[in-house]
Order: C-alpha cells, then structure tokens, then sequence
C-alpha cells in the first residue's frame, strides 16, 4: 500500500520522527492542559527533542541495507558475512577505523593488525552506529560527516590512544 522509496524513507528516519510526534504531543499538553499534565507535556517536548537530535544522526548513518553481506554485534563483537570474504572483531582490540571510498566501506584494524572491512550499506550495518559511538573519545558529528562526503582517499576517523597517553582534541 505505501510506495517501496516512501517506506525505505520513513524507515530511515524512524526515531526522528516518533520524536517529533513526542514532541507535538507534549507541546500540545504543554500550551493546553493545566496541573501536573502541563509539566508533563514540557518534559515531553524535552524528551522529543533528545530523541529527534540522536534519530537525526541515526538517519544519517543508516543506508539502504541493500548491500553485500550481513553485519552482527553481539557483546562489543562485530561479525560481518559477505559474498566474498567476513570475519569478527572485536571492540576491545579495535586499534584503528577507517572509512575507504567508493562503497563508503567501514574498516576495522585490530591491534595485531588484522582488518575487517565492512560495505557501509550491509544489511545490519546501522548496527554499527551504537558501536562506533561507544569508542571514547570518537566524534559522531565528523563521523557523520565523513561518511555523507567520503572523499577520494582513505580517512583514518579514529584511533586508540596508547595507555597512559592524553588525547589532543
């Protein structure tokens, strides 16, 4: 009944959405009510908001899911299975992540130097949005960023200070 391109759309920006509809539901009650549903609406439209801020960077770096392979997490453990090659790493020995052009294409660098690349567009990939922004220290915004205008080479867009080491920002 709904058009492929309209649901693949409203599907992508999901949480921006449901958070808009919070929002209005709480402004409403907010402008409307009286008590204890008025200061109910207002922290409503707070909530709404958050969630409009964080589905506007999950919309960003979700894709259409229709690329090569399938991407997992499960426990800080990324599996990836494609047509050609896969493999799993996980986040404690993520040394390195890098976004290569073309795909865009995610690559994970380990610490013993083993590297897991992952197509942007995989099904599971947005998966991948709660993994990257629980490395410490990694910017969303330039990740976003990164991956809306991938450039012509290679970007290193996070690596993991040694220990002891201070982070320059």
């Amino acid at each position: 009944m709904i058009r492929p391109e309209i649901k693949a759309l409203l599907l992508r920006w999901r949480e921006a959405l449901i958070g808009l509809g919070v929002a209005a539901l709480g402004l409403y009650w907010g402008l409307a009510a009286f008590g204890i549903l008025r200061w109910l609406g207002w922290a409503l439209v707070v909530a709404g908001m958050a969630l409009v801020i964080t589905g506007v960077q999950r919309g960003r770096f979700r894709r259409a899911g229709d690329g090569p392979g399938i991407v997992t997490v499960r426990e800080r453990r990324v599996a990836y299975m494609g047509p050609e090659a896969g493999g799993l790493m996980d986040m404690d020995t993520l040394a390195r992540l890098e976004l290569h052009p073309g795909g865009p294409d995610w690559v994970l660098v380990g610490a013993d130097g083993s590297r897991l690349t992952i197509p942007a567009d995989a099904r599971g990939a947005d998966a991948l949005f709660d993994v990257f922004a629980a490395l410490p220290g990694v910017g969303l915004d330039h990740l976003l960023q990164a991956l809306d205008r991938p450039g012509p080479e290679a970007r290193t867009l996070w690596t993991r200070a040694a220990p002891g080491a201070r982070r320059l920002r």
